[in-house]
C-alpha cells in the first residue's frame, strides 16, 4: 500500500470534529428548548419522526441501565476512551486502510466522541432526541430515542463494513 502523507492521515479528524460540533450543538439546542421528556416537535401523519428530550445513562436501546454507577463508568467511559485512543493512533500511524475506510472511522470516531463527551458532562446521561415511528415492526411501535452522534456511529459503521466486504470480495476474484 502506498505511504500517505501526514495530511492524508490527518485530514478525516476534520470530519470528526463536525460531527463532534453538530452532536453537541444540537443537544444544546433540545436541552436548552424542550422540556426534558416532552416532544418538541412532530412531523408526518402520525408523528413518524419527533423531535423529543430524554436522557440515557446506558448505551444503545438502554443496555446497561440497570449496572451499578461504577460499572457503567468502567464500561461506558473508561473502555471507550480507551479503544478512542487507540483507533486514533492507528489512523496515524498507519498506511492499511483505503482513504474511504479512514474517512468512515473518523466518522465513527466522531459520534463516539460525542457520545462519550455527553457521559462526562451531563449527570443526566447522553441527550437523546430523534424519535422514529416504527410500526410495530421487531415488535416496536417506535425505535429508541437517537441523536446525531448515534447516526454518524451507524451509518459509518455500515459503510465501512460494506467497503471491507466489497474489498474481500474484490480480492477473490
Amino acid at each position: 500500500m502506498k505511504q500517505l502523507s501526514t495530511q492524508e492521515k490527518l485530514l478525516p479528524f476534520v470530519l470528526s470534529g463536525v460531527i463532534i460540533l453538530l452532536d453537541q450543538l444540537t443537544k444544546w439546542l433540545v436541552v436548552q428548548n424542550i422540556p426534558l421528556y416532552s416532544v418538541g416537535a412532530s412531523f408526518g401523519k402520525g408523528g413518524i419522526l419527533r423531535i423529543i428530550h430524554v436522557q440515557n445513562k446506558a448505551i444503545g436501546f438502554s443496555i446497561g441501565h440497570t449496572l451499578p454507577d461504577t460499572m457503567r463508568m468502567i464500561l461506558f467511559i473508561i473502555v471507550p476512551v480507551i479503544v478512542i485512543i487507540g483507533i486514533m493512533v492507528y489512523l496515524v500511524k498507519s498506511n492499511e486502510l483505503m482513504k474511504f475506510q479512514r474517512w468512515m472511522i473518523a466518522l465513527i470516531l466522531g459520534g463516539g466522541i460525542g457520545n462519550l463527551l455527553d457521559r462526562l458532562f451531563r449527570p443526566m446521561g447522553v441527550v437523546d432526541f430523534i424519535d422514529v415511528k416504527f410500526y410495530g415492526i421487531f415488535g416496536l411501535e417506535r425505535w429508541p430515542t437517537f441523536n446525531l452522534a448515534d447516526s454518524a456511529i451507524v451509518v459509518g459503521g455500515i459503510l465501512l463494513i460494506a467497503s471491507l466486504i466489497l474489498l474481500v470480495r474484490s480480492e477473490h476474484e
